[in-house]
């Protein structure tokens, strides 16, 4: 039987990152001439080992303030959005 799905709601697509942000765009400038691996281990003998939950990469959260701080963007929340 031959059906026409006329709905493309439910169509994989596939979509590159790398492709949604511009060469010259300022965070990647940055992420380009700054090393941010100091955070991990200036953070590393703060968390515990062998007990807890795994924890948010500190390098990320850092990151994510400073997006914040650079764009104004005030609420952690519209922060993940």
């Amino acid at each position: 039987m031959f059906r026409t799905n006329p709905s493309r709601e439910f169509q994989p697509e596939t979509v590159n990152i790398e492709d949604l942000v511009p060469q010259d765009h300022l965070l990647r400038k940055i992420n380009e001439t700054i090393d941010f691996s100091f955070i991990a281990e200036k953070c590393r003998p703060l968390y515990c080992q062998d007990n807890g939950r795994p924890c948010i990469d500190p390098v990320m959260l850092f990151k994510m303030l400073l997006i914040g701080y650079l764009y104004g963007i005030r609420s952690e929340r519209r922060l993940i959005e």
